[in-house]
């Protein structure tokens, strides 16, 4: 059981370093230069990034490390699931869209939930480098970070990958279906 703080018990911290480790040796071609040793010290040195990779955990995304800034010093955690993570699907794109809707209101939005986690929604240019390190999203799809501007009108983005291809596409904001969450990113 998750305590409600921002703050993992020590067996759960024990318990998600095991599981991230495990996936991170699983998925070298995902990091590659990068040890695993650097990476725990520094999830070490933050306990709060460690809580939003557990939200990310048990919400089925499957964190894993996917890159190194060299400049900032820090690590990237991408949700790396194969489908998007069944405990964020069936939402919105935003807390308007949820409030803009008179009956059948999803439980949440794709950016509200993010926020609560404390990670970031993917870009479109992020989900597409996920794409380079495998084949995500073949049943399902996920939202994206959209442009203000396009926002401002009433539509969000979304990705997938059909046809060994990564496709954008555009929704009402306020639309949610089942096979539809999102992906996100953290950096530590």
């Amino acid at each position: 059981m998750k305590s409600s703080k921002k703050k993992l018990s020590s067996e759960e911290r024990e318990e998600l370093l095991k599981i991230l480790k495990t996936r991170f040796e699983k998925n070298m071609d995902r990091h590659k230069g990068i040890k695993w040793a650097d990476v725990e010290a520094k999830l070490d040195a933050h306990a709060d990034k460690l809580w939003s990779i557990s939200e990310m955990e048990m919400t089925g995304g499957e964190p894993d490390v996917v890159g190194y800034d060299k400049k900032s010093g820090k690590y990237t955690f991408y949700d790396c699931s194969a489908e998007t993570p069944k405990g964020r699907r069936s939402i919105c794109y935003d807390d308007e869209a949820l409030q803009s809707r008179k009956e059948h209101k999803p439980k949440n939005s794709a950016i509200e939930m993010a926020g609560e986690m404390g990670i970031e929604i993917l870009t479109e240019e992020e989900y597409r480098a996920l794409q380079e390190l495998g084949e995500f999203d073949l049943k399902t799809s996920s939202w994206v970070k959209t442009p203000v501007e396009i926002r401002e009108l009433g539509g969000a983005l979304f990705c997938d990958r059909r046809y060994d291809h990564v496709f954008v596409y555009h929704n009402g904001a306020e639309s949610y279906y089942a096979a539809r969450g999102f992906r996100g990113s953290l950096s530590v």
